[in-house]
């Protein structure tokens, strides 16, 4: 494929990226195409500490568990409990057994230790307490957003007891029942329990709503969003477990559709807060529509990143990662014609291309789609080149740590 790109290809630093867009986005969002990488996760701390100190970046957000994600977020800007606690508590899918990602959280309290909290590095999860095999209970976002509304506002405006809630959560196993994922009617979420707990969830996040002045007045803005972060979390859950419960051939869908809402939800409360980098799979951040294909057959919705684009429009921005090889999962080298086998022609092990100048050069060009022999890796889609801001490129990928505990194909 003749395609002359070395004049919009530079280094992986933290400059090349900003200089593709007009203005500094609010939420830098960066892909990548497979888990379990530490290469690309080292690249990312790397890219991530450049754009604190060159761009003013002050939080991460990463694909995992936003309550968990509380734990290192307390050690980051305060040192509460230990590096080692904190790995094992604070992250899902296994992603807390990185040595990449250790290093991050390892590296921010660092950076926040003396520094006031208004200089301080933040990281968020902003998946939900969810997966595709699975959901997590309701329980502990719903009753620490009743906690703290019950330590700040009249009994009376309360919606119901902490002991009503206990009653209706009941055992968390029965939320968290892996056979709900391949047999609706194992899922508690259609219950007159999970029913009656999502009217509920609604009325504590009204409340919430509408004592914010006082709230603002009486606890400190990071505890209004925790509560926030509480609410949307439990109502999201509760609205999960609502479709898990779905007989119907659409059922697949919406549990993906609503993944993708809660993490889009998420980010619009992380963007609230300012500038932020965003990491996560390249399908839960790119504009275009994921697909996947399920044991129901496949499925398509829109990604967290489509969602957030809508919202926040020139202020969100993706650029996505591609591979060249990963040879330890039997990923060889792309074929010349495919977008990835143009880059791999590049005498560079990584550098940044301007998608949007890529997409001029290739005119009426069209790669042909890479095909990957292991379903944990996603080639790019050439056909949605011009919907990525940019992309970074890595040549070859050593072998990862794959402390993964995902069972089925990530989204395209």
């Amino acid at each position: 494929m003749a395609t002359d790109i070395k004049g919009f290809t530079h280094a992986v630093e933290a400059a090349a990226v900003m200089e593709l867009f007009p203005d500094r986005p609010r939420l830098l969002a960066m892909g990548e195409p497979a888990h379990g990488e530490d290469t690309l996760l080292d690249l990312r701390n790397e890219l991530f500490r450049q754009l604190v100190e060159q761009a003013g970046y002050h939080t991460i957000a990463i694909e995992s568990d936003c309550m968990m994600g509380l734990v290192v977020d307390d050690y980051v800007t305060s040192g509460t409990g230990t590096l080692d606690d904190v790995m094992e508590h604070g992250f899902s899918h296994g992603w807390g057994t990185s040595a990449a990602n250790r290093e991050l959280v390892r590296w921010m309290r660092a950076h926040n230790a003396g520094r006031p909290a208004s200089e301080q590095l933040r990281f968020a999860g902003f998946d939900g307490p969810l997966e595709i095999t699975g959901a997590a209970s309701p329980r502990q976002s719903l009753t620490a957003l009743h906690g703290y509304l019950s330590a700040q506002v009249d009994a009376d405006l309360l919606p119901c007891t902490a002991e009503t809630l206990d009653r209706l959560l009941d055992t968390d196993d029965r939320w968290t029942d892996p056979a709900a994922m391949m047999d609706p009617a194992q899922s508690v979420g259609r219950s007159a329990e999970a029913r009656e707990l999502r009217l509920l969830a609604d009325d504590l996040v009204t409340l919430l709503d509408g004592q914010m002045p006082h709230l603002l007045a009486a606890t400190s803005r990071d505890d209004v969003d925790r509560a926030h972060l509480y609410g949307r979390t439990a109502t999201g859950l509760l609205r999960y477990h609502h479709g898990m419960a779905d007989p119907s051939p659409a059922r697949m869908t919406r549990l993906c559709m609503l993944r993708d809402q809660m993490m889009a939800h998420n980010l619009l409360a992380v963007a609230a807060r300012g500038p932020a980098v965003v990491h996560a799979h390249n399908a839960h951040l790119q504009r275009e529509r994921s697909t996947m294909q399920t044991w129901e057959g496949p499925v398509a919705w829109w990604s967290a990143g489509a969602l957030v684009s809508t919202r926040l429009g020139a202020e969100y921005a993706f650029v996505a990662t591609a591979l060249g090889t990963l040879r330890h999962q039997g990923v060889d080298t792309p074929p010349p014609d495919t977008l990835e086998g143009l880059l791999y022609a590049l005498p560079e092990d990584r550098c940044v291309i301007d998608a949007q100048r890529l997409t001029t050069a290739l005119g009426d060009t069209r790669p042909a789609p890479r095909v990957s022999p292991w379903f944990g890796y996603a080639p790019l889609d050439p056909a949605h080149l011009a919907d990525s801001d940019g992309i970074v490129f890595v040549k070859d990928v050593a072998k990862g740590w794959r402390a993964t505990s995902r069972e089925f194909p990530e989204p395209r």
